[in-house]
Formats: structure tokens, sequence, C-alpha cells
């Protein structure tokens, strides 16, 4: 492609100073917004040449309401791309009042400097394609619609997608460490943010205070076909669950499992309307894959929009779709569903699209419903820049990192977790006995206790400690 001129929203001037130094002088300057407070920083976009160009980053802060203060404890939500600011509003953080909570919208999202794509008819128009193609013409579609959607970011993102990694946000993370004024990293990181916290670890050992990792991802290669796996058993979990129910989709996990895929296949082939817009087997596969996130309580809701969308109203499955991409109700996107792919493609492994096709086909051998449903990767295969240099964080010299991993999770399997919690070289496993993305934060009483004593007094629990 050819070179970008563009400027997003949110690049400035580089402060004054030689290296980090101006950046390390400024002072955050909190200011009230509703029942918290918020602030803007600025950050190098390339850390090897920090007077070039800044971008900002955009902080919200819960304020410790009991002495004496622990310090800062910064949250990630995940994504990548999921906004961190927002996570501080509703942040469950009982037991853990002694902290400031201060979580960010990292580079490339939301309110710090995002990234940009095309509009919003533009991007419906991509979400309509077929993400599976069964034949060349769906195929050459969906390989068109990609590359003027990758185009399309390069073209108003420039050379932040250049600097968008994760190596590039844990800097940033650092920078914030500092500013702050602690010595010491104190994180909680959920989904996503495990990558961001074991890179943390790599890169800082030393800085290392106390790490939450919760819902990790896999850091050892690329985890398109884990996710799928995780999907496929969460959605085998449900339809088990939904026959003992007695719902209307089966009478054994079989049957509800055959009763989803058939109305699947018949989406291809025929969308649901929904108004002015299509509910396409794509969006369905989306929205269903939305429900597996929230565990059992959400699954009652799912055996309910599956009903009705096999009798012919996706209402409710096209709006969970869009929950996922990040689509509001006026039809508007929110940064997620652009900086997902940015840092994603950013953080993975260089290919092309013969090799995105190949590793489709062995993803659906060891997946074969989301396998397929999540289709070839050409996004990655035709994006604008190269990927940042590839490693396998171990966090040698770290302080203890608790890993907390939940059998039924969908989007980040307790695989994973078990990988991190090994390839760390301090890591500590906590498992929950339990469905659902994430596991902190009222899921499990046993879970909970066990996070907050390692983060308020440094107590470790016992490697392979199990809660229920």
């Amino acid at each position: 492609m050819p070179a970008s001129n563009a400027t997003p929203d949110g690049f400035t001037d580089a402060p004054e100073g030689e290296g980090l130094s101006g950046y390390l002088k400024q002072t955050i300057q909190w200011r009230p917004c509703s029942d918290y407070d918020c602030a803007t920083i600025v950050a190098p976009l390339d850390y090897a040449e920090p007077g070039e160009q800044a971008i900002t980053l955009s902080l919200a802060r819960k304020r410790a309401t009991q002495t004496p203060k622990l310090g800062t404890l910064f949250v990630n939500p995940g994504g990548p791309g999921a906004s961190g600011r927002n996570l501080v509003t509703y942040f469950a953080s009982k037991g853990l009042e002694r902290y400031d909570i201060v979580g960010w919208d990292p580079r490339g999202t939301n309110a710090s400097t995002p990234v940009q794509c095309f509009g919003e008819r533009d991007t419906d128009a991509l979400n309509q394609l077929d993400s599976s193609p069964d034949d060349a013409a769906e195929t050459e579609a969906l390989i068109v619609g990609t590359y003027e959607f990758a185009k399309s970011c390069w073209e108003n993102s420039g050379r932040l997608l250049e600097h968008i990694s994760t190596v590039d946000t844990v800097r940033d993370l650092d920078l914030m460490r500092a500013l702050v004024g602690d010595q010491k990293l104190t994180y909680l990181g959920y989904s996503y943010g495990t990558q961001i916290g074991s890179f943390y670890a790599d890169l800082f050992p030393q800085r290392v205070g106390r790490l939450v990792l919760d819902a990790a991802v896999d850091i050892t290669d690329d985890d398109s076909v884990i996710q799928a796996m995780g999907f496929d058993l969460a959605l085998g979990n449900f339809a088990a669950w939904c026959a003992r129910q007695g719902c209307e989709l089966g009478s054994t996990k079989d049957e509800v499992l055959k009763a989803v895929t058939d109305f699947l296949e018949r989406l291809d082939g025929a969308p649901l309307a929904v108004e002015d817009r299509k509910l396409t087997q794509s969006l369905a596969a989306t929205g269903i894959a939305a429900y597996l996130y929230g565990g059992v309580p959400a699954w009652q809701v799912l055996a309910r929009d599956l009903r009705a969308a096999i009798g012919g109203d996706g209402t409710r499955l096209l709006r969970s779709s869009d929950s996922l991409n990040d689509r509001d109700e006026d039809g508007s996107y929110g940064s997620l569903f652009y900086s997902f792919p940015a840092i994603g493609c950013a953080d993975s492994k260089d290919l092309g699209v013969v090799e995105a096709e190949q590793r489709w086909a062995e993803d659906q051998k060891k997946a074969p419903i989301y396998g397929r449903y999540f289709g070839p990767s050409y996004t990655c295969a035709l994006w604008p820049v190269r990927s940042a240099p590839q490693f396998k964080p171990t966090g040698y010299g770290a302080a203890p990192i608790l890993v907390v991993g939940a059998t039924g999770d969908p989007a980040t399997p307790y695989q994973n977790a078990v990988t991190m919690a090994k390839q760390l070289e301090s890591g500590v496993l906590l498992t929950y006995e339990g469905e659902g993305h994430g596991s902190f934060g009222g899921k499990s009483s046993c879970v909970d206790r066990a996070v907050i004593a390692y983060l308020t007094a440094g107590t470790v629990p016992a490697d392979g400690t199990r809660c229920q």
C-alpha cells in the first residue's frame, strides 16, 4: 500500500527533553468525571524515537476509600481494544478499597489516540459478508472487502498501526506506573489484559509487584484455533445444560447442537430479515458466541433467543452480535471493532492469504463449529504493516504472578491458564471450576478471597488451588 500521511485524532507534539525525560516530568492532572476522576497524558508514538511524535492516553481513577493506602491497582478488561476507563466505572472494588483503581484506554482505542478506519455503512457491509465462504465468489467478496477495510485503516490511522503492539502498550503501562509514583506495578488484567501483564513481567521483571492475570490468552502461538475450540466446548456445555433443563431445542445434547447448526446452515442461504438489516450466518454465530461469554446466567437468555430466531425473529440474536462487534443502536461503531484487528495483527505472525486458508482448513478439523465460522484470517494476511517481533514471555526474575483460569471459559480456554502459569517462571495457577469468561469479581467467593488476599497482603495461594 502507498505511504499514509494520516494524522489521527490524538496525535500531538512530543514534550521537550531527551529520551523519555519529558514524558516522565508530566504530572497527571486528575479532574472530576461523574463519580470518578479522569485525566489525559502523552506517550511516545515510537519508544525508539520518543522525540518525534506523541499520542494521548486517557485514564480514569476510582480513589481509595480506606487507609493506609496501598498505592495504585491498574486494571485492564482485555479485548484487545476494550476500554479500561469504562471498567473503572463499574469495577467491583470490594476488598480493594485501599487502592486507587486506575484504568486506561490503551493506545489505538476509545478516548486515547484511536485507530480509525472506514465509516459505519462500509463496516455494516463488511459484517454482512460470509466469514466462512463456501465458493469462489464468496471467497473473492470476503478478500476484497477485507482488503478495503485494511486499506481504510492505513489511510486513516497511518503510523499508529506500526506502533500498536502489546509491547508498545506495556511501555505505556510502565510510564503510567512511574507517573503515579509506584516503585512496582500492581495490576489486574482480564483476557487480552493477561498478555499485557505477562509481557510486562518479561520486559520489566524487577518492577513486578503483584500481578493477577485472569482468563489467560494463549501466549505460545496463534490462538485463533484455541479460541474456536473453547467456543465449541462452551456451546457443547450449553447444549447439555439446555437438554437437562428441558428446553425446546432438544432433549439431548446432540439434538440441541443439531438444532443450532441446522439453523446456522439455513441462514447461509436465507438470512433472516430484521427490520432493514439481515441476520446472516456469520452474525448469528457471533451473536451466539456473545452469550457464551456469560456462562450459565446468559445461557437462559441464549436458549430463549435461539428459539425466537429459529421461529423467525432474529432481533435479539442480531442485537447480541452487535454487542460483540461494538455496534451501537444508532448504527455507529465504537473503536473496539477497529482496534481489535489492529492490535491482534500487530501481535500475530505474518502470513499470506494461502497460509490463512490452510490454517482455516486445519482449524476446522480441531473445532468443527467455530473453527469454521471464525473463517480464514484474511484481515492479518492483508494487513498493511508487518507484525511486531514475536517472543514468548517467561517473566524471569519477577515476583510471584497469580494466573486464574475457568474450566468452562469459551473465549480463553482453561488450558491457556495452565500454559501461562507454567511458562511464567513465577506463575501460580488458581482454577475456577465453572463457566464463563473471567473468574474474579463475584462468581466464586473462593476465587475472590484468594485474589484479594494476594493483592492486599501478598498472600500467594498454593499452586494448583481449585475453587468452585
